[in-house]
């Protein structure tokens, strides 16, 4: 995909797959998408499916899957236990990630809840590059903390930096030697991490963290679930890695973690999850959960086509082809902002195109939540569901104070196979618009707050009448935009 060069010189991303199988959109009035937003609490998550254009919420669930896929689901093996289809997929995880014990679960969060309440102790610290808002809630739910030690410039907005998702190996064995080895239940590395922009880690980076746990007797835990943008970035970003395949790079990360998980909702473009392991004693700690909370060892609270479909998407995350598509379109899609004035996250990661609310509305204060305010804006004038990635997404401390998070981002997400160019290019021409538009813009406050998680379903209210005062603005500039 990256190796196609255009004669006239114009750099686009190039698919490399074809549609055949369509699902039709709705592009409704603005006035509807204001009435859409207040029912929703100017929530995206509470946002109905007949009332959004192009759904960029998310790439969990949601990505498209490959006729391979689609076949295979047909061949499944339903028995409950024994199941042939679940030996398929333990091979494929022993084959590319070289792990003898395989744990299915339903999907990412579920790996994160038996990981934790297997090795979170009271009082117990968990190191990471940066945290995912399911991991941080169910390390504190088993009474452990999570100490970010990302280097510094993982929480630049702009930067020439590859690897923003890097941890600070520095900071991390201070952090070992000022609380001692035995008060960390693990170090974590999420790889593309979600909440500062789909930054990628090094494989460099990952060895060296691999060579502190080692020294201090610590297991590392690996999040795999945004592997297949990160291993792009490996291949094209760090120079020792260029001549590697896509397979090669994914068994030298293995090789470095003692457990993965992963959501298979976004690797593998299924529906489901898992953990592996070398450690049969690892395995046989959590194996009780499994049964427990998810369902028999041979399902984990999937659906055996589901598993099928996992199989197959794994494989084709060993093609270059596939894993450097997401990437690209990102990427063009952060350029074509950036070259309009827009304030976007750089360099382009993986996930998804990140916004700067902080930058795109330095108006509003973080006690208004700019980033849910852009996120109800940027639907209001254009029908595309993003998903706030800021302080909404925090939750307050124990005293009822507000946390305000490091980045006020406004993630629009890219699932992959999913989005046309077309479709990319109406996205960055609201967005756009809106820009110019950015005075009328105000913020939000909270109606309805949820002790946990609120981000799922928090409903907030506008600070004063600034969505009508946009939609008049819109309406003077583009009529009808249908």
């Amino acid at each position: 995909m990256s190796k196609v060069s255009f004669f006239s010189g114009e750099a686009v991303p190039l698919e490399m797959h074809k549609v055949r199988i369509v699902q039709k959109l709705n592009l409704v009035p603005i006035d509807r998408r204001l009435a859409a937003l207040n029912e929703a609490g100017n929530n995206t998550f509470l946002l109905k499916n007949c009332d959004i254009f192009l759904d960029m919420l998310t790439d969990s669930g949601v990505n498209a899957m490959s006729d391979r896929q689609l076949a295979a689901m047909m061949e499944s093996d339903d028995s409950y236990a024994g199941s042939a289809t679940f030996t398929k997929l333990e091979n494929k995880i022993s084959e590319l990630f070289g792990k003898a014990y395989f744990l299915p679960v339903h999907q990412g969060r579920a790996a994160e809840n038996i990981i934790s309440k297997v090795f979170v102790k009271p009082g117990s610290i968990v190191p990471m590059n940066y945290h995912f808002t399911t991991t941080k809630a169910h390390i504190v739910l088993n009474g452990g903390s999570v100490e970010e030690i990302i280097i510094d410039e993982g929480l630049a907005v702009t930067s020439d930096c590859q690897f923003k998702g890097d941890m600070d190996t520095a900071k991390l064995e201070a952090t070992i030697q000022r609380n001692g080895a035995d008060k960390i239940a693990f170090v974590r590395i999420e790889t593309g991490t979600n909440l500062i922009g789909g930054q990628p880690h090094s494989l460099d980076n990952l060895r060296q963290v691999r060579k502190l746990c080692d020294k201090y007797g610590l297991m590392l835990v690996f999040d795999a679930s945004l592997l297949a943008d990160n291993l792009h970035f490996i291949k094209t970003r760090e120079a020792a890695c260029k001549d590697m395949s896509i397979r090669e790079i994914t068994l030298q990360i293995a090789q470095q973690c003692d457990i993965i998980y992963f959501s298979a909702r976004k690797l593998g473009c299924a529906r489901g999850g898992g953990i592996c392991t070398n450690s049969k004693e690892t395995f046989l700690k959590m194996r009780e959960l499994v049964t427990l909370y998810e369902g028999f060892l041979t399902y984990g609270g999937m659906s055996i086509r589901e598993i099928e479909a996992i199989t197959v998407g794994l494989e084709e995350t060993m093609d270059e082809d596939m894993v450097s598509q997401g990437p690209q379109f990102i990427e063009y899609m952060v350029n074509e902002l950036d070259r309009q004035g827009v304030p976007v996250i750089t360099p382009a990661g993986g996930l998804g195109c990140h916004l700067d609310a902080m930058r795109f509305l330095p108006h509003v204060p973080q006690s208004q939540y700019p980033a849910g305010a852009l996120a109800s804006a940027v639907y209001l004038v254009s029908s595309v569901r993003g998903m706030e990635r800021g302080s909404v997404s925090e939750q307050r401390d124990d005293n009822g104070n507000e946390v305000y998070s490091n980045m006020e981002l406004l993630r629009m997400a890219l699932p992959r196979r999913v989005f046309t160019l077309s479709q990319i290019k109406y996205a960055v021409d609201r967005i756009v618009w809106l820009y110019r538009n950015r005075d009328l813009v105000g913020g939000l406050r909270f109606v309805e707050e949820p002790k946990m998680l609120r981000f799922f379903f928090g409903k907030l209210a506008t600070t004063s009448d600034w969505q009508s005062k946009l939609v008049a603005r819109f309406k003077a500039d583009l009529g009808s935009d249908l």
